[in-house]
């Protein structure tokens, strides 16, 4: 559609031009209605694997080797994404439906299980350092709780402020594995995450970013950007990789031992001719000290244990089984 040059008065207007494209709404909704049933189907897939990782670490120990960060960037991500499916369902009323279910699904994963798993480390972390009494406890749950929601707002105004670099944040955003990757390597920790849960959550969290950019016949119609989608996959990739090696190779498998502080030794050389118990108070069997092994453990505190008996001990507790002093990571 092109403008008049000139209006009734001989005055010239410079021309106009119109160009106007047609939208099938029942293809556009076939689309969005089969994006929120991968969303749900994702949604549910997350689901399971953290049931799984909260059996893997339901002990005292194995919650207090999981990095809290990591879980509550997990957490406002979905927090985030449950506020925009909400958002998209209201606006769009006759995809209400779809776009619920959705947001529901990312609502019990935020609410549910990522914040009750989140208190669940913030307990055992705390158990492990201080043993204050309810009140300081409750003051410092507020805290927490605080820190949490003040982050998921302010977080809200810099996506606002910043969505010309929303690309970057996403970068950011996804960067959920380096706090578990650090707090590895600082504490030493022992398998801390389930092989399941790193791989289930690697490719299922990029199953909506990569659908935004890189499906061509997205219901967004946003341009496809192939190369930042292979930039995220590498990068996340990346990311699940070191924490794979470091569940099966050690901690610090990629550190120098030049650069790593001193590690007790549980396999130590003992005193042979020294008055020990020669019983494991974990099973109640005779340790056989006549010959030095891998069998059995000795901890700082001169007590001995079967290898399995005590290393199955320490993913319960790290304490020794006699006189409950704290142990060093094996």
């Amino acid at each position: 559609m092109e403008s008049p040059a000139a209006d009734d008065e001989g005055d010239c207007f410079s021309p106009l031009l119109l160009n106007a494209t047609s939208v099938n709404i029942e293809v556009y909704y076939n689309k969005a209605v089969n994006y929120t049933l991968m969303v749900t189907f994702v949604s549910f897939l997350q689901v399971l694997l953290l049931i799984r990782q909260m059996e893997h670490s339901n002990t005292q120990s194995g919650a207090a080797k999981v990095s809290i960060l990591m879980i509550g960037q997990q957490a406002i991500m979905d927090a985030y994404l449950c506020l925009l499916h909400l958002t998209a369902g209201i606006l769009v009323e006759s995809l209400f439906n779809a776009f619920a279910t959705a947001a529901f699904f990312k609502f019990v994963i935020f609410s549910i299980f990522e914040m009750r798993y989140l208190l669940a480390i913030w307990k055992a972390s705390r158990h492990m350092n201080s043993g204050e009494g309810w009140a300081t406890m409750r003051r410092e749950l507020s805290v927490l709780y605080s820190h949490f929601y003040g982050i998921l707002l302010g977080g809200i105004l810099v996506m606002y402020e910043f969505h010309n670099y929303l690309r970057s944040i996403l970068f950011l955003m996804y960067s959920f594995w380096i706090p578990q990757i650090f707090t590895n390597v600082i504490r030493d920790s022992r398998k801390p995450l389930h092989p399941h849960y790193i791989l289930g959550m690697t490719v299922t969290r990029l199953a909506i970013p990569l659908y935004i950019f890189g499906c061509p016949n997205n219901f967004m119609r946003t341009e496809p950007d192939k190369t930042w989608c292979l930039y995220l996959g590498v990068f996340i990739g990346l990311q699940a990789s070191i924490l794979l090696l470091q569940h099966y190779l050690g901690s610090r498998w990629f550190i120098p031992r030049q650069i790593l502080p001193e590690k007790y030794f549980y396999y130590r050389r003992f005193d042979q001719e020294s008055n020990h118990a020669t019983d494991c108070v974990i099973c109640m069997t005779a340790i056989d000290l006549t010959r030095h092994s891998n069998d059995c453990m000795v901890t700082p505190c001169d007590h001995f244990f079967h290898s399995g008996c005590l290393q199955r001990w320490m993913d319960i507790k790290m304490e020794c089984p006699t006189c409950r002093r704290p142990l060093p990571p094996a």
